[in-house]
């Protein structure tokens, strides 16, 4: 039995995972574990639970493989320094002691943090490194339940490359084309994150979610600052951007082409502007896809798209590819950003250094992404008791038919069941959920129970072969990666009044008969859930089907605004009485908010950062 321990950390999302003869054993990010966000630190608890999963202690471990090369990343930042000198002096001579210091002698600062982990843990023989986007790759074909595949991340960048193309086939894997830094799809979408005032590396998603209340009146302005051409490559005019050498995204140049200076989320308003700049850039983004798409199919003519890297997660384009048809099937890693990078690099090196036979698996080897922790009923009891909770304990079926009622009858629940989901998204393990019907829904939690921005929208997990009955999708989204418009059936029309509404007030209007999974432009990022990959989650979804006719529910992370998903009994009893949440079903315990003690409700919001 050959174990490979996967790590990708110090940038962001740092994560473990664990191979046992080239199977995905286990996999958590270290954010769950330390509570703070994106946390890049080295992943001390991430690696000590897979291994505490996989039973295997750090010096029983064959391989430790780290998901990029660091002295390539120096070089490149050397390099653009030179390239770009004198400008960004004050950048340069921020980076370059944190470099000197830690990041460029990484095998030693890794030998020294797993050492405190096992202090038989004596050599570094067996670390080894791989390069940042054939780890992205990697994670994207190797899982896939393709025996050849093209294979397309994009994200911000990693050593040089910053998009490539890759050709998968059996246990193989080749680069074949890739665009460098400082040309950019993953930054430049993160400069206008920046620029609407969002978080860089976290607010991506609301700029998705925010585009549709917009127009893309600023596409062709968008395009003076990218040169596309067409077959979807791309260059970057530096002149608009600060990120090359500087301590922000975008340059007076940039401000002066739109007409205003970045939003400051502190003092500036979302405004129609907002919008409209965030209805152009995922446009143009779209568009640049789409033209690679085509292009990479034109001359690789492989029917199978394997899709990693950062934007990846965009699933709005995820789902306009889709509909173009231009491949037969796609497939996304649903840890697609950084923080998967650890499980690409450990099958990078067992498939193509080991040179390992690859067994393909159907749907695909990522066990539904739940790969992390999990706590037996004992366990839950335990704790809960040692928490002062009041919960009652019900069995299976029981639990199933009284958290159906309760969603029918219009709480809003916090779903903890089996395995921690392993990436960005809720899977129906760490869930918030209730019912999609109600007007209300989608303010009443995202200002109640998440604290974040009303315009944000929410999923539907809905039973998988119930999709075709509701959504313009003609293939299963388990990891929540595909989104579509829901059935003109399903829709409701607005009258002529609403027709005129625009940005924000667009929110108001009950589009669907779902309208609290239903975005403003009749959309839904889709989650299909099988009894196969979760069947807890399928039976009590279907008992909500047979109560109400409706086969979906709504389905966000189980956490607020700031704080990452919750991974223990404790982060959700805490998160449930920080928040208006009514009940809380971990295992077979049922917990009712009007059943605990009021002492035990505390500021919780206060603790974590603004996302």
């Amino acid at each position: 039995m050959t174990s490979i321990l996967g790590i990708s950390a110090f940038y962001h999302d740092s994560a473990a995972c664990i191979l046992k003869d080239g199977e995905i054993i286990a996999a958590a990010q270290e954010d769950r574990f330390t509570r703070k966000k994106h946390d890049s630190s080295y992943p001390f608890n991430a690696i000590n639970f897979v291994l505490d999963y996989a039973n295997l202690k750090l010096s029983d471990v064959d391989y430790i493989i780290f998901y990029e090369k660091p002295f390539l990343k120096f070089e490149r930042l050397l390099e653009t320094y030179v390239a770009f000198a004198p400008k960004g002096f004050v950048s340069f001579s921020k980076a370059i002691p944190i470099w000197i210091k830690e990041k460029l002698f990484q095998k030693k600062l890794l030998f020294d943090n797993l050492k405190l982990q096992d202090n038989k843990y004596i050599s570094d023989s067996n670390i080894f490194f791989s390069d940042h986007h054939l780890s992205h790759s990697s994670s994207a074909f190797f899982p896939s339940p393709f025996q050849k595949a093209i294979i397309l991340t994009a994200d911000g960048v990693g050593e040089w490359p910053t998009t490539t193309v890759a050709i998968g086939d059996g246990n193989t894997l080749k680069i074949k084309k890739e665009i460098h830094f400082p040309h950019s799809l993953g930054l430049l979408y993160s400069a206008f994150t920046y620029y609407t005032g969002f978080k860089v590396n976290s607010g991506e998603y609301k700029l998705m979610g925010l585009a549709p209340y917009g127009k893309p009146i600023y596409e062709e302005k968008i395009k003076k600052l990218i040169d596309i051409k067409n077959d979807g490559t791309f260059r970057l005019d530096q002149t608009y951007f600060n990120y090359a050498t500087g301590l922000t995204m975008t340059s007076n140049k940039f401000h002066k082409l739109f007409g205003s200076n970045p939003r400051d989320p502190n003092k500036d308003d979302l405004t129609q502007f907002h919008m409209d700049i965030a209805s152009s850039i995922q446009k143009v983004l779209e568009e640049i896809i789409i033209k690679l798409a085509k292009s990479i199919k034109n001359e690789f003519n492989i029917d199978n798209l394997c899709l990693a890297g950062g934007v990846a997660l965009n699933c709005v384009a995820n789902g306009k590819l889709q509909n173009e048809k231009i491949f037969k099937n796609i497939w996304i890693q649903p840890a697609s950003g950084d923080a998967g990078g650890s499980i690409g690099a450990a099958l990078a090196f067992w498939h193509l250094q080991k040179k390992k036979i690859r067994k393909i698996n159907y749907p695909d080897s990522m066990k539904g992404a739940l790969l992390g922790p999990e706590y037996d009923q004992d366990k839950i009891e335990n704790e809960l008791k040692s928490l002062g909770a009041n919960f009652k304990t019900y069995d299976y079926q029981q639990i199933i038919d009284k958290t159906s009622q309760c969603l029918v009858d219009g709480k809003i629940i916090g779903w903890f069941q089996g395995r921690m989901e392993f990436g960005p998204r809720a899977l129906g393990a760490r869930s918030i959920i209730c019912d999609p019907r109600p007007d209300n829904m989608q303010k009443k939690i995202n200002l109640k129970i998440k604290f974040r921005e009303s315009f944000r929208p929410f999923a539907p997990s809905i039973l998988e072969d119930q999709l075709s009955n509701w959504f313009n999708l003609d293939t299963s989204s388990p990891y929540m990666l595909m989104v579509s418009n829901i059935k003109s059936d399903k829709q409701i029309s607005m009258t002529k009044k609403e027709k005129e509404f625009f940005g924000i007030d667009k929110l108001n209007i009950r589009r669907s008969e779902i309208p609290a999974v239903t975005h403003v432009d009749y959309s839904a990022r889709i989650q299909t859930v099988s009894k196969q990959t979760n069947k807890k989650y399928y039976d009590l979804i279907n008992s909500f089907f047979n109560k109400t006719s409706c086969p979906a529910i709504v389905n966000t992370s189980f956490n607020v605004r700031g704080e990452p998903i919750v991974n223990t009994p404790t982060d959700a009893f805490k998160c449930f009485m920080g928040t208006d949440l009514d009940n809380l079903v971990i295992g077979n315990c049922f917990l009712d908010k009007k059943d605990q003690n009021p002492a035990l409700k505390k500021n919780y919001l206060s603790k974590f950062e603004k996302d």
